[in-house]
């Protein structure tokens, strides 16, 4: 087994150095379960709903639109899709810690891939609102001279969400391995003195791995997947305000 420089393991090598990774694939096994359930939830559409599906599909997006609204404003009407793809992508991808699988928000690659996109929209939206000339001026306030510095404080707000959700995902997946591995050590010491392959089995896993679980699989998926798009929300929001 081997494993590239943000710790996930690579499957597959290809010609030219191209490597496939845990990340990749469970990337794309996230985005199929999330298209399967759209289509789950999208199809036979009544005008009417007349089953707990369409009511599902119709209070998610109506909880959306009404998320943008409140936070955002009713100019951009255009970003609850953009939102719940983004949440949904992100806390998918976190909770896949469940089944024992690799987060690929454990991947720094794909939370700073994100968070690029969002600075992307971040950009657009400056230019936008105060045009070439505003964006540049906004960046020599109050002085020119720390024009260099608001200047690395643009190019931080990509850095700093990435690094937030990676960070988090990424502690909890090892947090969790070093429990377990010293758990099965202790659980080896302990109940050394039983016969046979009874002393073999880890009885201290039992339980305390499951709170853990409890906490980063799932309230920090939750978590750091809102506050993601919370930031996102709040950083397109400011760029739109005409400096």
């Amino acid at each position: 087994m081997s494993v590239d420089i943000t710790g996930a393991e690579i499957l597959f090598r290809l010609p030219l150095g191209i490597v496939i990774t845990e990340t990749q694939v469970n990337m794309w096994i996230v985005m199929l379960v999330i298209a399967m359930l759209c289509k789950y939830l999208t199809s036979n559409l009544k005008i009417k709903p007349e089953g707990k599906r369409q009511v599902i599909a119709e209070y998610i997006v109506n909880l959306a639109n009404k998320f943008i609204k409140d936070n955002m404003g009713p100019g951009f009407k255009n970003f609850p899709p953009f939102i719940a793809a983004l949440f949904s992508i992100s806390l998918f991808s976190s909770l896949l810690g469940l089944l024992g699988m690799y987060p690929p928000t454990a991947d720094l690659n794909t939370t700073l891939g994100w968070a690029v996109v969002v600075f992307i929209l971040i950009l657009y939206y400056k230019f936008k609102t105060n045009g070439f000339g505003g964006y540049f001026k906004g960046l020599m306030e109050p002085l020119p001279i720390l024009a260099p510095f608001n200047l690395i404080g643009e190019f931080s707000t990509p850095i700093s969400m990435a690094i937030r959700l990676f960070g988090n995902i990424s502690t909890g997946v090892v947090i969790s391995a070093l429990v377990y591995a010293a758990l099965a050590w202790l659980s080896g010491v302990v109940f050394q003195w039983l016969p046979g392959t009874l002393a073999n089995i880890p009885y201290l896993q039992l339980g305390l791995p499951a709170i853990l679980s409890l906490y980063f699989d799932i309230f920090s998926s939750v978590l750091q997947s809102f506050v993601f798009c919370m930031l996102t929300i709040l950083y397109i929001s400011q760029a739109s305000t005409k400096e």
